[in-house]
């Protein structure tokens, strides 16, 4: 029996509870979190960064195939096929501004579903909305308290497919000088040019979280940052996965690795 994805998992809690609009924010979380095998028309790696997905019409309308298993593409086109690994949200962020539509594991699994462009729109636009950058000085930290378990859960799966781009996080409640309060995670020893995508990544979740006025603070340190160890004493601790060691080229893998530099449809 093939193992079950958390996209499928996200799926099948989706389908279950139809209305309940935390599930189905939770399912399109995952699917842009998420690396998809977008299926080809031909390989992909020329120099100007553009691929040319295989489009499919469907009812007059056109989409787009990804799959969340490299094997779940080969077995829908009955065997080895030319791909782009992206992100869902890179997928959505080319997809929006054609009108095409998504198919997400078509015929291949129980997460199989079809979303419209008007669907894959409003995953664009609620994955378009950039962090504030500000500047705050923390009095105090402690203990965080009161954020949903839902919430913990989405950050902590978010931040495991974050693999390689920082070592650890903690989440603390923070008081600042003013007197202003609220929830910080502090991200320690970032890949120097990750910030912008763990910062993003964790409004990515607070987007989805269903919760009116969600707020969450991002900071960056240094592990040798004496603020560090202030973390780690009151602090919920998350670890990052480490990198995995670059696997051999895939034709046709190559384009998106740099989410600032999308590829290009053509």
């Amino acid at each position: 029996m093939a193992e079950e994805t958390l996209l499928d998992a996200a799926h099948q809690a989706m389908e279950a509870a139809p209305e309940d609009g935390q599930a189905r924010l939770a399912f399109y979380e995952r699917l842009a979190a998420g690396e998809l095998f977008l299926l080809l028309e031909n390989e992909a790696g020329d120099e100007e960064g553009t691929i040319s997905p295989r489009v499919f019409t469907i009812e007059g309308q056109g989409y787009v195939l990804a799959f969340d298993r490299e094997e779940r593409l080969a077995r829908f086109a009955e065997g080895p096929a030319p791909y782009a690994a992206l992100s869902g949200r890179v997928i959505a962020g080319m997809l929006a501004p054609e009108g095409l539509g998504m198919g997400v594991n078509l015929e291949v699994a129980p997460s199989a579903i079809l979303l419209p462009p008007e669907a894959v729109a409003w995953l664009d636009g609620t994955l378009s909305q950039v962090p504030d950058e500000t500047e705050a000085r923390a009095q105090s930290f402690h203990a965080p308290a009161g954020l949903p378990e839902s919430l913990l859960g989405a950050l902590d799966a978010r931040l495991a497919s974050a693999a390689g781009l920082a070592e650890l996080a903690y989440l603390v409640g923070v008081t600042y000088e003013g007197g202003a309060q609220g929830h910080m995670l502090g991200i320690v020893d970032a890949v120097p040019g990750a910030e912008g995508a763990l910062a993003r990544a964790v409004a990515d979740v607070l987007s989805f979280s269903g919760l009116e006025a969600a707020a969450l603070d991002v900071a960056f340190f240094r592990g040798s940052d004496p603020v560090a160890a202030r973390l780690a004493r009151v602090g919920l601790r998350f670890d990052l996965p480490k990198a995995q060691e670059e696997a051999a080229q895939t034709p046709g893998a190559a384009p998106g690795t740099d989410p600032d530099r999308p590829p290009r449809l053509r």
